[in-house]
């Protein structure tokens, strides 16, 4: 009987946490389809749209910048140092531009907003939840999905691809800097670069980064939207909403490039 028993203890405890995985999906997709439905309504928050994307893109092209370049730096460093011993140092330029605007642009790109704007979003949608402030603006007759989500997806796909096209920018430069002390031109490096990465790589990179800025926003908004347990369950949220985000950025990755390399 005790073994019958601890073994429906775990059964009904794993199908609890599956039937509450289920749900946060439901709720989550209910969250997408209320903010598609927010674009088509009247009165489009465009005012806090721009003002969103100024905290989200303009405040974190810096942080973006120096991840780039360092990366670009230390990428052409160790490519230099590896195609030294077979003779290929002069592919060094096609290596590192294919790798930046393929994959480091735009997963870095994703992984430095998801750490600054993601739990910032979190904690700010999740202390107004707390705070009953939503509770407010629904009280009031407005949609919160269509005052506080809404302008923080469209920014996010907005901002987070041009972010990505200045990272792409700045890891190619810093590899252009390791590069020319090593004795690879600088006109040649860069044309090496313009004859491997063609236009569909830069649209990739362009489309992966639209992606990422979605789900770093929706995810971020969800988490906030949900916060429950006061100023501890803020705390909570926002690290979900962090570790949540860089793992679906991480495995939409695979999916975008497979599904681009089929197309």
């Amino acid at each position: 009987m005790s073994v019958a028993s601890s073994l429906r203890g775990v059964l009904g405890g794993l199908g609890d946490r599956v039937f509450a995985v289920l749900e946060e999906f439901g709720q989550f997709g209910l969250l997408v389809v209320r903010s598609v439905v927010a674009v088509t309504r009247p009165r489009f928050p465009l005012r806090e749209t721009f003002v969103q994307f100024e905290s989200i893109a303009v405040r974190s092209t810096i942080i973006v910048a120096i991840t780039a370049l360092f990366t670009g730096m230390v990428l052409a460093l160790q490519t230099v140092f590896s195609l030294s011993r077979f003779g290929a140092k002069p592919f060094t330029g096609s290596f590192v531009g294919l790798s930046f605007v393929l994959e480091l642009g735009p997963v870095l790109t994703a992984l430095m907003v998801s750490g600054r704007v993601g739990a910032g979003i979190a904690a700010e949608l999740g202390s107004m939840k707390v705070t009953e402030q939503v509770d407010a603006i629904r009280a009031m007759g407005a949609d919160p999905v269509q005052k506080l989500v809404l302008p923080r997806v469209m920014a996010g796909c907005i901002g987070v691809p041009l972010l990505t096209v200045i990272a792409n920018a700045l890891g190619i430069i810093g590899g252009m800097l390791i590069a020319a002390q090593s004795g690879i031109g600088a006109n040649f490096y860069l044309q090496s670069v313009v004859n491997v990465v063609e236009v569909s790589s830069y649209l990739q990179s362009i489309a992966k980064g639209c992606v990422f800025g979605w789900i770093i926003m929706t995810v971020g908004c969800y988490m906030g939207l949900s916060t429950t347990g006061g100023t501890v369950g803020v705390g909570r949220a926002t690290t979900r909403a962090v570790v949540v985000a860089s793992i679906s950025v991480l495995v939409s990755d695979f999916f975008i490039t497979k599904l681009w390399m089929m197309l």
